[in-house]
């Protein structure tokens, strides 16, 4: 139990310490580069990984967010079977961290809109998220208007990786003038706490044994 709360614990702090920092100190599409291949970028995502939602404006938010609380709660009851049945770390690990990660991202969606001042925010008129200009300022008692309500939050997201960003010549077919970038996703720390945990239930699924689900 102790190695479950020194994970879960460990993520969130770092997670949520450096979101709180960008969202304060960076201007909304603003970064720095700390090599060629690596920036701090700050953007905000009001979906999923890639861009993707399950709704349109406010309704599909909050959507989301519920099936970011309804999936932090399936984790939270599988590693909880699991650990009562004394399972290995090989499943134990990898499962705490993706659930630090699930929680990262889910507390973003609940609670940002009420703790911070300004945000991203869906325009009903435009039918389209709006970015804001300037930084935030963060509101710790609640005690003052946030941008957005309860799970009408968005996620901070702030690693930006363009190992590639070239354009192919245009004498080539097809493909001339075509702009290539990889690695493009921006991310935070909860995505790279639940990628190394998918990645770790890969490595070690010779050594998990059974996995009781229920």
């Amino acid at each position: 139990m102790k190695k479950i709360f020194l994970i879960v614990f460990s993520v969130l702090l770092i997670d949520q310490i450096l979101k709180v920092y960008i969202k304060t100190h960076f201007e909304l599409g603003s970064g720095v580069s700390i090599f060629p291949f690596f920036w701090i970028f700050f953007i905000e995502n009001p979906g999923m990984a890639y861009g993707f939602y399950l709704g349109i404006g406010y309704n599909g938010k909050i959507l989301l967010s519920i099936f970011r609380l309804f999936l932090v709660l399936l984790i939270f009851f599988f590693l909880y079977k699991n650990m009562k049945k004394e399972s290995s770390d090989s499943l134990i690990i990898p499962t705490s961290l993706i659930l630090s990660g699930a929680i990262g991202n889910f507390l973003d969606s609940a609670l940002y809109g009420l703790l911070f001042d300004t945000g991203t925010i869906y325009s009903e008129k435009h039918h389209k998220w709006i970015p804001y200009l300037g930084k935030s300022k963060i509101n710790f008692f609640f005690n003052e208007k946030g941008y957005a309500s309860f799970m009408e939050g968005c996620v901070v997201d702030m690693f930006y990786f363009p190992i590639i960003d070239t354009h192919f010549p245009n004498w080539i077919p097809f493909f001339g003038g075509f702009h290539f970038q990889f690695f493009k996703p921006i991310f935070n720390i909860a995505d790279i706490s639940i990628f190394i945990g998918v990645i770790l239930f890969f490595i070690y699924r010779n050594k998990i044994g059974n996995v009781k689900f229920l």
